[in-house]
């Protein structure tokens, strides 16, 4: 809940405004919700459009990783730590298809408080990789701003060590774009950070989809 002094007209403009009406009120968040579902479905179709190159590109590449035995590391902060478990656990427990190996490097806590205190934040994913990749792995860095110091200091440890790097970003893909650490990035040309996860999660699932499609797994398309 917000507190009395911050302002919420961006979000929900008719929050703040004396209404005595309550079939208005109703009114008014029926109009807001069905405007915010209309902005996420265009800025989904435009984004899968603006990237299909780039997927279709990294899910070639995936796939044939994934084909000699290749595996796959994600991560992210925050939101976009829930986001990349959730790519992670697509790949590797997918409601149909065959599974492949992939791990989210956000999942174990103890890891995570031992490495932020032992060597503190900035190399919480990269020495995971150090410690668990290998040439031929994939690694996801999932980000809104593509900008996070212990993404990108990731990203150079995978580039380093052989490993398929994939970035997604949101506004205009900040650091991961022209990153030579990167190999593909998307971007979510959005300055909404909820209209960019959700984005990002159909990005998500359709590189999932398009990975499974090149190791000849048939009947994904209503999963």
């Amino acid at each position: 809940m917000s507190s009395p002094d911050e302002p919420t007209n961006f979000l929900y403009p008719f929050i703040d405004a004396q209404e005595d009406n309550p079939e208005a009120l109703l009114a008014d968040l029926a109009a807001s919700a069905q405007a915010k579902a209309s902005e996420s479905l265009a800025l989904r179709r435009s984004t899968l459009e603006a990237n299909a190159g780039q997927l279709d590109a990294a899910a070639a590449e995936a796939a044939r990783r994934f084909a000699v035995g290749g595996r796959m590391f994600t991560f992210g902060n925050g939101g976009s730590c829930t986001d990349s478990t959730t790519l992670a656990r697509l790949f590797a427990r997918p409601p149909v298809g065959r599974p492949l190996p992939a791990w989210p490097l956000t999942a174990d806590q103890a890891i995570l408080t031992a490495l932020g205190n032992d060597v503190g934040f900035e190399l919480v994913f990269a020495r995971q990789l150090i410690a668990r990749a290998k040439p031929g792995d994939i690694a996801v860095a999932m980000s809104t701003s593509g900008g996070s110091p212990n993404l990108l200091t990731a990203l150079a440890e995978a580039r380093q060590r052989g490993l398929y790097t994939i970035g997604f970003a949101g506004y205009n893909g900040g650091a991961f774009v022209d990153n030579p650490n990167v190999n593909a990035c998307f971007v979510v040309r959005s300055q909404s950070v909820h209209r960019i996860q959700e984005s990002q999660a159909l990005l998500g699932y359709q590189l999932w989809l398009s990975v499974h499609e090149r190791l000849g797994d048939k009947g994904l398309g209503a999963a």
